[in-house]
């Protein structure tokens, strides 16, 4: 079901519930209104009883302040009927603002755990890759060095060329998933991706720069699985 949808939903259950509310009410001020109508109607008998025993100049006099007085009355009960349904219709308003803020910080609260749930994930995703890879990287490096110590004779043996093509393809799916060596050689040293194992003076090399790399570091996305082991020059 949408948000859409949810809202929608929880709107028509507050309209009813509030009509609900308004009925029971209205059954309840009921009788109140019956017993005002009966007051009003005894007191226009005393009024119209006084008019009759007044005298004859005073009568329509009389006459005119009752009818005065009835139309005032009238007045005050339609105005109390009118506020009373305005305070009524405020009141299924607020209920309705109610539940829909109610229901609008629930799916927030709801947006918000499923991003921090996604994040979480991705998170424990990626140590975990990190940590396979951890262990695969000395397969790489033994690969690396069983390939370097090859004659050149050696390396056009079927067996060479088969176990260099193995090397080729693992190394290509590990770049597929996001794994690349760091480059060392020839580049400046960085101690977020480079370990100085040795120093050394040669003017070759400018100052702080690498000029041997004992063992290949590699990265996984933006992050260091392992860092190269090199020797940095003057």
């Amino acid at each position: 079901m949408s948000k859409e949808d949810m809202v929608k939903e929880a709107v028509e259950e507050a309209k009813a519930k509030a009509a609900e509310a308004e009925k029971n009410e209205a059954d309840q001020k009921e009788p109140e209104e019956k017993a005002d109508a009966a007051e009003d109607e005894t007191a226009q008998t005393e009024a119209d009883s006084m008019d009759e025993d007044s005298a004859g100049n005073d009568a329509g006099e009389n006459e005119s302040e009752a009818d005065e007085d009835s139309e005032e009355e009238s007045s005050k009960t339609e105005k109390k009927k009118f506020f009373s349904k305005k305070n009524k219709k405020d009141k299924k308003d607020e209920k309705i603002e109610e539940l829909t803020d109610r229901l609008t910080r629930q799916m927030a609260e709801f947006d918000n755990f499923r991003k921090r749930t996604e994040k979480e994930k991705s998170q424990m995703y990626e140590i975990g890759a990190k940590d396979i890879i951890e262990k695969i990287l000395p397969v790489v490096d033994n690969f690396e060095r069983g390939l370097a110590s090859m004659s050149e004779e050696e390396r056009t043996t079927p067996f060479a060329e088969g176990m260099e093509k193995i090397y080729k393809q693992f190394m290509t799916t590990l770049e597929g998933i996001g794994v690349k060596p760091i480059e060392a050689v020839g580049q400046e040293f960085n101690p977020d991706f480079h370990n100085a194992v040795m120093h050394v003076e040669d003017e070759e090399f400018g100052e702080n720069i690498i000029a041997e790399e004992f063992q290949k570091g590699y990265m996984y996305r933006d992050s260091v699985v392992r860092h190269s082991m090199v020797k940095v020059a003057n």
